[in-house]
């Protein structure tokens, strides 16, 4: 047996045996000790007071006192093996217990003997049955049971741990494996420091350990869990408070002209005045870029709040100090839109010429060569471009500020290589946006390692947008007035998008898509584009419909968006996309949005989608076509989209429905997919208190024997908390 100090990472096959320890890796996952015992149970029960067998009910858990009647032992017909059926009375009623593949069951379950015994009832052809029932038998045959005190009382007051399990792991199983963990574990480091535990009145680890896994009443269990919680947010925010540590140590070089006269000459050529919290959130950006630690700032706001003026100021401040700037965009579609922005937007910057350009994978190859001796020469001042930015031949002369739009698109890796870009052994800023907003408490609890500003003023110079919702089940007329109304706006001059959940038929077969949690088991078939499009197609033919999805080539998508927003013939009237179009997308002359399938979207996709009409100053309208195969927690995700346009209250509300994990992206995946009895959003004044423990051993002498007991507790290892 190794030592206490690595316990918790010890492979299951040393301690449970080889055939245990990979149906655990087959069902879960699961290989190591650590793993096992984070793996608590989803409910308690207990295992009830006696029941009579005439009150016993089908489905229900229950422990009766009887009298073993008769024992049969025979070979089952259909399967190899015997079953042992085994019928109990009570004096007045009988019922049966059956046990299958357990012949030596028939030693200890002979006639006469009565007992205990406690499970599930079922019923099987008309009789009551308790299949592989738990039992303890009286000591002698024949024995006056009601003597029989203490078994009874000890039985009884037994509370079962129910496990997450599958169809060929049961929870039994799952919970001997955890006896014979925890039965090697009377030792293992608590990461908690023992001043907190003794402050807290906290059991020790082991003792939480062995009270969530087999408690002896319903408060332990209660104490346990309060312990568990914090040790949870214990780890999670001392390891993001040790790498927000480690980022403030590295070296940036200070960025920012002395006058700031190219913020200043952009500010004047706006045809709009900057609000309040753009200037205040500028301000925290240039007081960042002006020192030589590296910024690390998280800037959120709602769709349409001007993050994009925000990032370009500090662009700007970056450029005048000599810098290079390198946006990264998770699609080519909103690569091409900051690319136009850009153009736009800095035309009236004439003191000097501010080169931009684009970098993505589907560029020629000669263009592609210009792009990358551009960035290496320092000719090229911006570069956007998608991931592939990230490829290790791009290379920069001076890079000083990486802006990630989107930033739950991208992952914590795909971070850190942009970092390796700077000159030596400089780190340049990163300012990373998002335009899904998250409630300001969540965030500054979960990028405990970024600094967060956040744009809260409704945006400015938008239209009203009017959402509906219609159902697809048994109301045809209601998805005809749609198409009517969509022929409509056309006629009006405007334009329409129509957007579907699949690209063709073959990914729009029910059998092949991935539903979400909260979806039944046979969905609807899906809405395609190649589908919808010929439909419509043939509906209305004076109407100019297009395709647009991740399959075209990149020139393709150019210029069907060039068609969609422009005046030039032919023109497209009625855009049927994928969600290629969620971010970025800026058509002014766009004023309806049909999404089919509506329910198979997040509430933060769709707040994206919908934030593509409107953006002019005709009023928007936004369709939300479902079908009937929902929940009614899609039900709820939909009517909180009707109802409000806010973001923050959206994402309050996506939260609260979805939960953490799903809600903040593959970000922070690692760590949210970790907590077991944490929760984000129900325990934020309980995390916000641990974070102010972290803070004060941060300040003190003994961050380092934190971090220790952490690393040698191994819970990194065992919750997967380092792809944090």
């Amino acid at each position: 047996m190794r030592g206490t100090a690595g316990f918790l990472s010890t492979p299951l096959n040393e301690l449970i045996g080889g055939k245990s320890a990979a149906s655990l890796e087959k069902a879960f996952g699961i290989t190591r000790a650590g793993e096992l015992l984070n793996h608590y149970p989803r409910r308690y029960i207990d295992r009830g007071k006696l029941t009579t067998l005439r009150n016993v009910e089908v489905g229900i858990p229950v422990t009766i006192m009887a009298t073993i009647q008769s024992v049969e032992t025979r070979r089952m017909t259909q399967k190899r093996g015997f079953i042992v059926v085994v019928k109990v009375t009570d004096g007045i009623d009988t019922m049966e217990l059956t046990f299958f593949n357990q012949k030596w069951r028939e030693k200890d379950l002979q006639v006469g003997r009565s007992g205990l015994f406690a499970g599930t009832v079922s019923e099987y052809r008309g009789v009551r049955t308790l299949t592989h029932p738990k039992f303890a038998l009286f000591t002698d045959i024949g024995v006056d049971i009601s003597q029989e005190t203490d078994a009874i009382t000890n039985f009884t007051n037994e509370i079962i741990s129910v496990y997450p399990s599958t169809q060929d792991l049961a929870s039994w199983q799952i919970q001997a494996a955890i006896e014979i963990v925890l039965a090697s574990a009377d030792d293992v480091i608590d990461p908690i420091p023992a001043e907190l535990v003794a402050k807290h009145e906290f059991m020790s680890k082991v003792e939480s350990l062995h009270a969530i896994h087999q408690p002896k009443d319903h408060e332990e269990i209660l104490r346990a869990i309060h312990r568990i919680k914090y040790e949870e947010a214990f780890i999670l925010l001392a390891l993001m408070r040790q790498r927000k540590s480690q980022a403030k140590s590295a070296i940036a070089h200070a960025r920012g002209g002395s006058d700031g006269a190219l913020r200043s000459e952009f500010d004047g050529s706006l045809p709009f005045e900057l609000t309040q919290g753009q200037r205040e959130v500028g301000e925290e950006i240039s007081r960042d870029l002006a020192r030589s630690i590296p910024m690390t700032r998280l800037l959120q706001g709602d769709v349409g709040s001007g993050k994009t003026i925000v990032s370009i100021r500090a662009m700007l401040d970056v450029i005048s100090s000599g810098g290079q700037v390198a946006l990264l965009a998770p699609t080519e579609v909103l690569a091409v839109q900051h690319l136009e922005s850009l153009h736009m937007f800095l035309e009236g910057v004439t003191s000097r010429k501010i080169r931009v350009d684009l970098l993505n994978g589907g560029m020629p190859v000669a263009k592609r060569r210009q792009v990358l001796l551009d960035l290496q020469s320092g000719d090229l001042d911006i570069v956007i471009g998608t991931h592939a930015l990230l490829e290790d031949n791009v290379q920069f002369f001076d890079l000083g500020l990486i802006v990630i739009d989107e930033q739950h698109r991208f992952g914590v890796e795909q971070r850190a290589r942009m970092l390796t870009k700077a000159k030596g052994e400089l780190r340049p800023h990163m300012l990373v946006m998002t335009a899904t907003p998250i409630p300001r408490t969540v965030a500054l609890t979960i990028f405990g390692d970024l600094d967060v500003s956040t744009l809260t003023e409704s945006p400015s110079l938008r239209a009203e947008v009017q959402t509906h919702l219609v159902s697809t089940s048994g109301m045809p007329r209601s998805v005809s007035r749609v198409w009517e109304r969509m022929a409509e706006e056309v006629a009006a001059g405007n334009r329409v998008f129509v957007v579907c959940p699949s690209i063709n038929r073959a990914e729009a077969d029910p059998k092949k898509v991935k539903t979400s949690r909260d979806q039944t088991s046979q969905p609807e078939p899906l809405a395609s584009v190649e589908e919808t499009y010929e439909s419509l197609s043939r509906q209305f033919p004076e109407i100019a419909f297009e395709m647009l999805h991740g399959g075209l080539d990149s020139k393709t998508k150019r210029e069907i968006m060039h068609r969609f927003g422009g005046t030039e013939e032919p023109r497209v009237d009625v855009l049927i996309a994928t969600t290629v179009i969620e971010v970025g997308v800026d058509i002014p002359e766009a004023t309806m949005m049909v999404v089919l399938n509506a329910e198979r979207f997040g509430m933060s996709q769709l707040h994206q989608l919908r934030g593509r009409i409107g953006r002019g100053s005709l009023p928007g309208l936004c369709i939300l076509v479902h079908g009937f195969s929902h929940s009614s927690a899609s039900l709820d995700r939909l009517s909180a989209m009707r109802d409000s346009r806010d973001g923050f209250v959206l994402s309050q509300k996506d939260l609260e429905i979805r939960g953490e994990g799903d809600v903040l992206g593959q970000d922070q995946s690692g760590a949210l997919s970790s907590l077991r009895l944490l929760r984000i959003i129900d325990d934020l004044d309980f995390i916000e208190t641990v974070r102010i423990e972290i803070e004060e051993l941060y300040e003190g002498n003994n961050w380092n024997s934190v971090l220790q007991s952490i690393d040698t507790f191994e819970i990194a290892r065992a919750q997967n908390l380092e792809k944090a």
